[in-house]
């Protein structure tokens, strides 16, 4: 092993600073400051003399990420490109938003930190496109088919590049002013600024991908419609039903359901419209524990909230990697997200028992939670006689997703359904309706960007398939045209 393949050892994990929170929460801005080519040289070289890299398969994309480590090591950063864009559409969106399970299973996290293969990602696509290198999937040859994408959030418009690749038409439908989805209305600016999101739709307007924004499927066209107009229908709606919190006073003014609160906020950001839901000088209540309820804490303290409090149902999670969560699996390990770096009580183990007002919420009453293991799983029951009182003028619910919106689909064009009200498929992505297929979390669950990005390429090849009969399409690892 030579001396470059021991940098593992003697260069500690460094990843991009963040901005000084004082600065950040009084603007909409990236809180992260990029780290410089020669630092991101730097801890690519970390990657190397791994002898397993596991971090593969902890990606949904299957990237090859030792390969482009290795080019981005050399100062070959076209070469570290063209392979990363081989198994990723969209590189500078996950660089920013992805919670890296490749990290998790990164074999230097067995003896040190892991590698910060997110930021080199990051890193790989900002130099891609200041050099020129990202260019439209434009195809060689059209095949006359025509396609429709009922969403264009990660798996709409990963499916509609990889579509266009091979010379199908494509019209990428979108209820919204914008096209982006989840991307531009459901994640603030400060983690991805909105001028990413429209450089790539550029890029997929010019390879002849056709949006057609504000216009709602199921109400300004059916269902019916779309699909006798196509050759096939691509369903790529998310999963924006939210789970509802269901205790008494969750219906009174000053109650909101998260993916409301985010999607109004980025509408302000951009000038649309100014906020119809303004956290400034209130007493906030965020509840729930994960990605969408730091993204909350973030918009409130950008708006002056006076006071953010953070209601987890579950216990503090341990700092350290847990014994029954071993490498290379994820673990579940405590957080400090920017945003509660940024301010915000962060309350555990309580359960939300009832929202109190007149008409618009002033208090909440919780009770504390009580965890015991039953049958190798964790059980929680809420202790009675442990009742507090909160002030709240404004309650954010962010505790996930029930699924899709799926009425007017269904009343219109009958497909399945799953269990638990997703969009059901077979193995090839198709519903039970000929010619009508479903990606990303509409059919999965709500999940990651990452997963919503893989789904999209998938069901892109299937539809492929599908129209032609076979497909030069890649599946899940393998390499790809670089546009």
């Amino acid at each position: 092993m030579t001396k470059d393949h021991l940098d593992f050892i003697e260069r500690p994990r460094r990843g991009p600073q963040r901005r000084d929170v004082a600065a950040r929460v009084r603007d909409d801005r990236d809180v992260y400051i990029p780290l410089g080519e020669q630092q991101v040289t730097q801890q690519a070289r970390r990657c190397m003399g791994c002898g397993v890299p596991f971090c593969q398969s902890g990606c949904p994309l299957g990237n090859a990420i030792p390969d482009w480590n290795d080019a981005v090591m050399d100062g070959r950063w076209r070469d570290a490109y063209e392979r990363l864009a081989a198994t990723n559409n969209f590189p500078e969106f996950t660089g920013r938003i992805c919670p890296a399970p490749c990290e998790s299973a990164c074999v230097l996290g067995l003896i040190e930190d892991p590698v910060t293969i997110e930021h080199i990602e990051q890193a790989i696509a900002e130099h891609a496109f200041q050099a020129g290198w990202v260019q439209p999937a434009t195809p060689t040859q059209e095949t006359g088919k025509h396609v429709a994408i009922v969403g264009s959030g990660p798996a709409g418009l990963a499916a509609a590049e990889q579509l266009r690749r091979v010379g199908h038409g494509v019209t990428v439908f979108e209820r919204d002013e914008q096209p982006g989805g989840l991307l531009r209305y459901g994640i603030p600016d400060f983690k991805l600024e909105k001028h990413v999101v429209e450089r790539r739709v550029a890029l997929l307007e010019a390879a002849g991908i056709q949006f057609r924004c504000s216009v709602e499927v199921g109400r300004d066209v059916t269902f019916v419609d779309l699909r006798t107009q196509h050759d096939a229908v691509l369903l790529a709606t998310g999963a924006t039903r939210p789970r509802p919190l269901g205790v008494p006073g969750d219906t009174l003014d000053g109650v909101h359901y998260a993916w409301e609160y985010l999607w109004q906020d980025t509408r302000r950001v951009a000038g649309v419209a100014p906020p119809s839901i303004d956290a400034k000088g209130k007493h906030v209540i965020v509840i729930g524990g994960g990605d969408t309820a730091s993204d909350c804490i973030g918009v409130a303290n950008r708006q002056g909230a006076a006071s953010i409090a953070n209601f987890h149902i579950w216990p503090a999670l341990p700092t350290e990697r847990p014994t029954d969560q071993p490498w290379p699996f994820v673990a579940h390990t405590l957080e400090v997200s920017s945003s509660h770096e940024e301010g915000c009580e962060r309350v555990w183990a309580v359960a939300t028992q009832a929202l109190h007002g007149e008409e618009e919420v002033c208090r909440l009453t919780t009770l504390d939670v009580e965890v015991t293991e039953q049958d190798g799983r964790r059980r929680r029951r809420a202790v009675p006689g442990t009742e507090r009182e909160w002030r709240a003028d404004l309650v954010l619910v962010a505790i996930g997703y029930a699924g899709p919106e799926t009425e007017p689909l269904v009343a219109q064009l009958p497909v399945e359904l799953d269990e638990r009200g997703r969009i059901a498929t077979d193995d090839r992505f198709a519903t039970d309706h000929p010619g009508v297929f479903a990606a990303g979390d509409n059919r999965r669950g709500a999940s990651l960007v990452v997963w919503a990005i893989s789904e999209g390429r998938e069901a892109a090849r299937a539809i492929d398939t599908y129209l032609v009969g076979a497909s030069t399409l890649p599946t899940k690892g393998d390499g790809d045209l670089v546009g």
